[in-house]
């Protein structure tokens, strides 16, 4: 047992350490400037290899490469990474604030194999909006350290034409295309939908929305009959049976708002399309759509309307974008970011306006997104069983005998978040699939997707959910425990 041990603590571990924006930031910055940045970066990245026994190299101006001991690495694990506020912290002082994202590779042998876990680390940590550390094991478990800061706006101009043209391309060499969400689709699934279907009819191919009538929350079902009085568009809509029956070899599957294979509408279609594009704007999962032809993710944007309206700005202009079309895409962006309170870049507002200048109706999305009286009273009646746990974080789970649907459950969230004094709410309640659904929601200073992520679920900084298979007591003495453990890690309180 004890050579056991003993072999286990010394294998190595590689990690590749990148500075995020390193670039970004420098731009337009003097030598004299950069180069004291550099060196303070360096020395601060020099000392805690020191101390903790790694070595370390610097491979480019933003690059590091460091190498370590499985033992070494359960410590730095202990500490939770620390180096990563370290950095965070002392270049903001700066006036530069540099963040780190870490990728390594473990726990096995061939040191190939270590070189190219510790890079696809790397890229699942970018993925997820950067500053953290992803640690991938032969097994294929990730652990995820850090991830507090709300991601930068990384994304460029210049990669959205090159992401659109490449979707053209891809469309031009398929006979139809089929556009499907995540399973009880909301207003951002549909609309990103709509977006994808109207790039299909733009390179004069056939586009198609699979959908399941069965899971429609109140808001898009009132979209879906305003669509109704759209024969062209309303015949476009179809059921997972139906694709099955039209796929061929040269189909095109674009999914949109999710990158899950479990959260799709229908697995079977991923299962016998080989052309995948995959358009999302959540943070990387471990479980993600293998051998995609295209992915494009990106954790910056507020939503995937956002990001499917500004590939419809660069795509041929044979047809044009009619209103319904483009309030769809609206209603998307308004509901995922909390009308342009939550996740809103500069780029969210460019993109409504395009929308705007192309019809889109502010007063059709109010009527779409109007609730009824009851809705009203059920998550009122859901936020009345609040307790404040720790500074801050509001708590509210439902009587054990009622079942609320998703969407209600993150409403309440929405909700608590703007009472007074709440930085972090969550709230959970039994879903009519005998789950208990757990949404939660923040300002920023907590991160709640790392806290879902411990109880098997996931989202964004700011908003994230899970699913339990248990009573309500016991999702909410996990869900304690998970928000124990977060603090404990040397997190914001």
């Amino acid at each position: 047992m004890e050579i056991e041990k003993l072999y286990e603590d010394e294998r190595t571990a590689i990690a590749i350490i990148l500075l995020d924006n390193y670039d970004d930031l420098t731009q337009g910055m003097d030598d004299q400037r950069k180069s004291s940045i550099n060196s303070l970066v360096t020395s601060l990245l020099d000392k805690w290899a020191r101390d903790n026994g790694v070595f370390f190299k610097r491979v480019s101006s933003e690059r590091f490469i460091a190498v370590f001991n499985e033992h070494i690495l359960q410590q730095l694990e202990k500490g939770k990474f620390s180096i990563l506020d370290e950095i965070r912290e002392t270049t903001a002082k700066q006036n530069v604030p540099l963040t780190l994202s870490i990728g390594v590779g473990s726990a096995v042998s061939s040191l190939p194999e270590l070189g190219t876990l510790a890079q696809s680390s790397l890229d699942l940590a970018l993925g997820r909006g950067g500053d953290q550390v992803a640690i991938k094991q032969a097994n294929g478990k990730v652990k995820f350290y850090g991830g507090k800061t709300n991601p930068m706006e990384k994304r460029t101009r210049v990669r959205a034409r090159v992401i659109s043209h490449a979707l053209k391309d891809i469309v031009l060499d398929s006979d139809k295309v089929i556009v499907m969400g995540h399973k009880n689709p909301d207003m951002d699934a549909i609309g990103s939908a709509i977006g994808i279907l109207k790039v299909a009819q733009m390179n004069e191919r056939e586009g198609y929305i699979v959908i399941n009538t069965q899971q429609l929350d109140s808001s898009v079902l009132r979209l879906m009959e305003e669509i109704k009085n759209k024969e062209e568009l309303y015949s476009r809509f179809i059921t997972p049976d139906d694709a099955f029956e039209m796929i061929t070899d040269e189909t095109l599957l674009v999914v949109v708002d999710t990158h899950k294979p479990s959260m799709v509408i229908e697995e079977r279609l991923l299962n016998r399309i080989d052309k995948v594009v995959v358009i999302d704007h959540h943070r990387r999962g471990e479980e993600f759509i293998k051998n995609s032809l295209l992915v494009y993710m990106e954790p910056y944007a507020s939503s995937t309307a956002e990001l499917v309206t500004e590939l419809l700005e660069y795509q041929p202009k044979r047809s044009k974008i009619d209103m319904l079309e483009s309030t769809a895409l609206l209603a998307g962006i308004i509901v995922d970011t909390k009308s342009f309170t939550l996740r809103t870049g500069s780029r969210t507002f460019d993109a409504a306006s395009y929308l705007r200048a192309h019809g889109a109706d502010t007063v059709l999305v109010q009527k779409f997104l109007k609730e009824d009286v009851d809705t009203y009273i059920k998550r009122s009646k859901l936020i009345e069983e609040v307790i404040f746990y720790k500074k801050g974080i509001a708590i509210a789970a439902a009587k054990t005998d009622q079942v609320h649907n998703q969407v209600l459950i993150a409403q309440a969230a929405d909700t608590l978040l703007t009472m007074d004094g709440v930085v972090a709410s969550f709230v959970m309640a039994k879903r009519s699939d005998d789950t208990v659904g757990i949404s939660a929601r923040s300002l920023g200073d907590i991160n709640v997707q790392v806290i879902m992520e411990m109880l098997n679920g996931g989202g964004h900084l700011t908003n994230a959910a899970t699913q339990q298979v248990c009573s309500i007591d016991e999702a909410e003495s996990r869900l304690k425990a998970a928000i124990d453990e977060y603090l404990e890690g040397g997190q914001k309180e």
